[in-house]
C-alpha cells in the first residue's frame, strides 16, 4: 500500500499480525491549534486557552468571554474546510510512524468531517505517511476495540493493542472498551500538553515522536525475544 487508504471503518481493516498502533491525527500526526488559532484570528475570534478544552476557550478578538459552543462547533468545521489539506505535520510524526511500520500496524482513527475526509487521507499521503485511515465520529472506544478485536484474532489473544490519543474523553472512552490497552497520551502544542488532565492507567505521556518510537520498539523487541526464548524451548 502506498499513501494513506480512507477505510469505510474498522472491519475493513486487515490486520498484519503485529501490534496494532491506533493513531489520532489532530495535534498527533498533524498540528491543529497552531493553525486553528491563526484561522480564528482571521474570523474575528481567538483562542485563550485556560483549559484543556476548545469549548470555553474560543472568545471574540479583544474579548474575554467565551462564544456558544454551537459557534465553536461551527468555526472548527469552517477550519476543516478552508485548511484541511495545509495542516504541517507534527514534528517527527511521519518519519517515526513510516518506521514503525516494520514492527507494528498501525491504523489512523480521525474524528475529522467526513465530507473533508478524503482531502485529510490525500493531504497525509503526499506528507509521506502510508496508513489507512478510519473517520470516526464522536467516542472512540467501539473503533479501537473492533480493530483491537480484529487484531488479536490474527496476532493472538496478547498481542499489544496501543492507542495514540491527545484527548482525555477519547483515552477514557477507549480504555473501557479494551482490555490491556496501552495509552498514549500526545499532545504536540506545549501549551495544552501543560493543561492536559493526566488520564489514569497511562502508559505513555509526551510531545515527543521519538519517546513514542522507543516505547514501541521495546514491545517489538521484548516479544521477539519471548518467541526465541520459546522456540529454543519447544527445539530442547
Amino acid at each position: 500500500m502506498s499513501g494513506v487508504r480512507l477505510v469505510t471503518g474498522p472491519d475493513e481493516h486487515r490486520p498484519n499480525g503485529r501490534p496494532l498502533l491506533v493513531v489520532d491525527v489532530d495535534e498527533v500526526v498533524l498540528r491543529f491549534v497552531a493553525p486553528f488559532s491563526a484561522f480564528l484570528e482571521t474570523r474575528g475570534f481567538r483562542l485563550h486557552p485556560r483549559s484543556y478544552a476548545l469549548g470555553g476557550n474560543v472568545t471574540r478578538a479583544g474579548g474575554d468571554q467565551a462564544v456558544a459552543g454551537d459557534v465553536v462547533q461551527r468555526l472548527i468545521g469552517d477550519f476543516f474546510f478552508a485548511a484541511v489539506d495545509d495542516q504541517p505535520a507534527v514534528a517527527d510524526a511521519i518519519a517515526v510512524l513510516e518506521r514503525l511500520r516494520a514492527v507494528a500496524d498501525p491504523v489512523l482513527l480521525t474524528n475529522v468531517p467526513a465530507a473533508q475526509a478524503e482531502r485529510r487521507a490525500a493531504h497525509l499521503g503526499r506528507l509521506g505517511l502510508t496508513a489507512p485511515m478510519i473517520a470516526n465520529a464522536g467516542a472512540k472506544g467501539p473503533a479501537v476495540a473492533r480493530l483491537a478485536a480484529g487484531a488479536r484474532a490474527v496476532g493472538g489473544v496478547d498481542l499489544p493493542v496501543i492507542f495514540v490519543d491527545d484527548g482525555p474523553t477519547q483515552l477514557a472512552s477507549a480504555r473501557g472498551a479494551v482490555g490491556d490497552l496501552r495509552l498514549v497520551q500526545f499532545v504536540a502544542d506545549p501549551v495544552w500538553f501543560a493543561l492536559a488532565p493526566e488520564i489514569p492507567g497511562i502508559w505513555l505521556r509526551t510531545r515527543l515522536w521519538t519517546e513514542v518510537e522507543a516505547a514501541i520498539t521495546a514491545i517489538g523487541a521484548d516479544r521477539r525475544g519471548g518467541e526465541a526464548i520459546a522456540g529454543s524451548r519447544t527445539a530442547s
